[in-house]
C-alpha cells in the first residue's frame, strides 16, 4: 500500500495532493453533506452558492470494455452516445458503481477526476471552456475543488467534447 504523504494525512486528499503537487492554482470548497439529498452535484452548487453550469459531477462508464470517466455540469445529464463517440467507442453504458469506486480509489459522490488511483481516459464536456473556473469534486463528499477548465484538462488529459445535454 502507498504511503500517504503529510499532506494527505493533515486532511488533504488525492486530488487536492496532486493540484497542489502539478504548482496548479485552486480553491477548496468545503461544505456540510447531506445524505438525504436527491443529488451530490446539486447539493454541491447550492451548498456553494454556485450556478449548476459551473458544477461538474465526475461519471465513470464503460465504453466497448474500457472505463471512461466523463465529466458534466451537474445540471444536465451525460449523453452516453457523444460519450463513445468523443473517445471513438461504440457503445457506453453507466459502470458498475462498486468497480467505479475500486478503480478511482473514491466513493460515490466524491469522485474526482484527479488523483485517481489508476488514470482513466476523461471526456470534459465542452460548455466547461464557457467559465473561467468551475468547481469538480476533490475526492469526498461535501469538497469540492474550483480551478480553471484548462487546468483540469491538461492535468487528466481529457479531450474536450459535447458530451453533456441538457
Amino acid at each position: 500500500m502507498a504511503k500517504k504523504s503529510k499532506k494527505q494525512q493533515s486532511g488533504g486528499t488525492p486530488a487536492t495532493v496532486a493540484l497542489t503537487a502539478a504548482g496548479v492554482p485552486f480553491t477548496v470548497h468545503s461544505y456540510d453533506h447531506d445524505p438525504s439529498h436527491p443529488s451530490y452535484g446539486e447539493e454541491a452548487a447550492e451548498a456553494m452558492g454556485v450556478p449548476p453550469d459551473r458544477v461538474f459531477k465526475t461519471l465513470v462508464a464503460d465504453v466497448d470494455g474500457a472505463l471512461t470517466v466523463a465529466v458534466v455540469p451537474v445540471a444536465g445529464q451525460l449523453d452516453l452516445k457523444a460519450l463513445a463517440a468523443a473517445v471513438g467507442g461504440k457503445r457506453a453504458a453507466m459502470a458498475d458503481p462498486a468497480l467505479a469506486e475500486r478503480t478511482t480509489g473514491y466513493v460515490r459522490g466524491g469522485i474526482s477526476p484527479l488523483g485517481q488511483r489508476r488514470r482513466l481516459p476523461t471526456v470534459l464536456d465542452e460548455s466547461a471552456a464557457l467559465h473561467d473556473t468551475i468547481c469538480v469534486s476533490a475526492g469526498r463528499r461535501g469538497l469540492e475543488v474550483e480551478l480553471s477548465p484548462d487546468d483540469l484538462a491538461g492535468l487528466t488529459s481529457a479531450v474536450l467534447a459535447p458530451i453533456g445535454r441538457s
